[in-house]
């Protein structure tokens, strides 16, 4: 099976190829500019039937979440015009499309885990670009998958987890956001769920349960609580350390409003695919390590 995944140089992207290494069952192509840029639709039907897939993962997005109340249009013109673009690209081709969404949807109002079914109400421009890129993929190609994640980090790219860990290698304090809460996900495990289940994706074609799915770590925690565990584990394996003090929202003032809630539940797609995330703690356990053997390496001498 071959996949092909918009966005190289993201962090789901980057997982893809890497969880895909030296596997004889799946191949994953990344998919990135300039062969295929999501503000110009031109390039995009022409960059995916190069890549020849059976599947098509729509990974790449404008993520500045702050900067896009500044830069409404552009934000719009890649996460959905651009999103629809690829799940029509991908409809064109005969084949699926796992689309890559966000707790951003949702304004935070809830008690509980967000479930698919809940009513959307993006508190900003970065939220409704994404639900706009929701509903052109859902109407551009009927099989699709669209994921909703949260809290993203991984060994690529820029995420909290790195920055954590900068912060703390120059500080001994650092303040952390106490009142909004979620599930940290590690894109290494949602590249492990994409890839369990697009095997049913291609090799059913009676498949009847495309939709949107919620996919975030087991387990929910604060952004303190998430900045705790991240420095007592870097601690824990001879890397930097810092205290963390805890925050309100109010105390640490965006642009762009985030949502106090952002807990996802996965059970549909534990349900329908079989496949459960580690816990947060764990999954954060393993990025930590692996950035710190990478720092090490980089320190040793000739």
């Amino acid at each position: 099976m071959r996949l092909a995944v918009t966005g190289r140089d993201g962090q789901v992207a980057a997982s893809l190829v890497e969880a895909a290494r030296g596997r004889d069952d799946v191949e994953v192509v990344a998919v990135g500019r300039p062969a295929i840029d999501l503000t110009r639709p031109d390039t995009v039907f022409a960059a995916l039937e190069a890549a020849r897939p059976d599947i098509v993962v729509s990974a790449a997005a404008y993520t500045a979440v702050d900067q896009a109340e500044d830069e409404k249009d552009l934000a719009f013109a890649v996460n959905a015009t651009g999103a629809g673009k690829v799940a029509e690209a991908a409809a064109r081709l005969g084949v699926p499309v796992i689309h890559l969404s966000t707790d951003y949807v949702f304004d935070g109002t809830k008690d509980g885990a967000y479930v698919e079914t809940d009513k959307t109400a993006p508190l900003g421009v970065y939220g409704a670009s994404k639900l706009a890129g929701e509903e052109a993929v859902a109407a551009a190609n009927p099989r699709h998958i669209i994921l909703r994640t949260a809290w993203v980090y991984s060994p690529f790219g820029r995420n909290f987890v790195k920055t954590m860990l900068r912060l703390a290698s120059d500080r001994d304090e650092i303040a952390v956001v106490a009142d909004q809460w979620g599930n940290p996900t590690s894109a290494l495990d949602i590249a492990d769920a994409i890839l369990h289940a697009a095997p049913k994706l291609g090799d059913d074609r009676n498949f009847a349960a495309f939709g949107i799915y919620h996919l975030a770590g087991e387990g929910d925690t604060n952004w303190s609580g998430f900045a705790r565990h991240i420095l007592d584990t870097s601690r824990a394996f001879g890397g930097p350390h810092a205290k963390v003090r805890e925050i309100a929202t109010a105390d640490y003032p965006t642009k762009a409003r985030r949502p106090a809630n952002s807990r996802l539940s996965s059970e549909k797609f534990e349900d329908v695919f079989g496949w459960t995330a580690p816990g947060w703690r764990e999954a954060t356990g393993e990025v930590v390590s692996r950035l710190r053997s990478g720092a090490r390496k980089l320190q040793r001498p000739l």
